[in-house]
């Protein structure tokens, strides 16, 4: 940890003396930041067998926060002309090589050019401590991604949408209240990460004081954190699974933990979040503005979902005529990660092609 430190310690050192450099001289612009270097894996190491039907590749973009995010980029084969994109990412603590990346798939083999990026902090993105959720920065991290397409050669910049998956449905929704380029949103089994971590499942916590005792362990952990000079993490989904685990608990389990879905680099197949991760959700005000959203919002969810309401009371919120809730039959929320059965994908790509046009 100590080599570690040092190491960023100096880098940041590096850095401060090229900024202060730079700012001696007016005619460099140091407004954006540098584009950092990632560890990318280019052989295929996902969790779901490679399309015949698109072109894949690696891409890197800087976010406004300086963070590097690393992303698959989907393009359909013998596509020409521009075309119509969509930035992908969820579920909540996992990476692109899992469910977002399939989803990424998916849609530009329906001739939409695609990427699944890792948020900040995780997987093959950039950023420091690792594992740490920001309801701000992951919000940002759609717009990055936005910002990103817009200006591909191949992409037609009026023409771009974005979905997320689990947690990062909530956020896709959030970005879109802020993102007026963000002209289609498709949220997919989602999760509203402020009210869960507020109020627990079902709203079942939603007490002040049991909030206050959580906050109160959270800082201790944070001053613990701090003195050892690391930071201690959640844990991933259960493994081995309780005999009373909820059924939700044993679908996450048959995903993350077993050959379906695992993948070495993903927080929940592995030692999860940092456990200090889920404070400012607590205090965030995520999906406030929903309702002002103009552009065209659909939301997807699986009819036996325990999440379920978290996505239809976020649809409750959303105003205009180009709003969609589709409740998918016999469906679990993970259902919705990678069961092409269940997954109503050429309803979600009648929606991208009615709005990104």
């Amino acid at each position: 940890m100590k080599k570690s430190l040092t190491s960023a310690a100096l880098a940041l050192g590096v850095l401060a003396a090229h900024a202060q450099k730079n700012m001696n001289n007016p005619d460099t612009d140091i407004s954006l930041a540098p584009q950092a270097q990632c560890t990318l894996t280019h052989e295929w190491d996902k969790v779901f067998p490679k399309s015949d039907q698109v072109d894949h590749r690696k891409v890197l973009f800087v976010n406004r926060y300086g963070i590097t995010l690393a992303a698959d980029m989907y393009t359909p084969k013998n596509a020409s002309g521009k075309l119509p994109a969509i930035a992908v990412s969820g579920p909540f603590g996992a990476v692109k090589e899992q469910s977002s990346g399939l989803y990424a798939q998916q849609l530009a083999e329906r001739g939409f050019l695609t990427i699944a990026f890792d948020p900040s902090f995780t997987g093959e993105s950039g950023g420091m401590p690792r594992r740490v959720a920001s309801p701000d920065i992951n919000t940002e991290d759609f717009s990055a991604a936005v910002d990103f397409l817009s200006v591909q050669p191949d992409v037609d910049a009026e023409r771009i949408g974005i979905l997320g998956i689990c947690g990062w449905g909530g956020l896709a929704i959030n970005a879109a209240a802020a993102d007026t380029r963000i002209k289609a949103t498709v949220a997919s089994t989602m999760y509203n990460m402020s009210r869960v971590t507020a109020n627990g499942y079902f709203d079942r916590e939603d007490n002040a004081e049991i909030r206050y005792k959580t906050m109160e362990a959270l800082n201790a952990q944070r001053t613990e954190d701090y003195r050892k000079g690391q930071y201690r993490r959640a844990g991933g989904v259960a493994d081995p699974l309780a005999d009373d685990a909820p059924q939700f608990v044993k679908d996450y389990h048959a995903y993350y933990k077993t050959p379906r879905g695992y993948h070495p680099r993903s927080g929940n197949s592995n030692d999860g979040w940092n456990t200090t991760s889920c404070l400012p959700f607590f205090n965030f005000p995520l999906l406030s503005r929903a309702g002002e959203i103009r552009n065209a919002v659909m939301v997807v969810h699986g009819e036996n979902a325990h999440s379920r309401y978290f996505g239809e009371d976020a649809f409750k919120s959303l105003q205009g005529d180009n709003k969609e809730l589709l409740i998918v039959k016999d469906a679990s929320h993970c259902d919705l990660y990678d069961n092409l059965d269940k997954i109503p994908f050429d309803k979600i790509t009648e929606f991208y092609n009615t709005y990104l046009k």
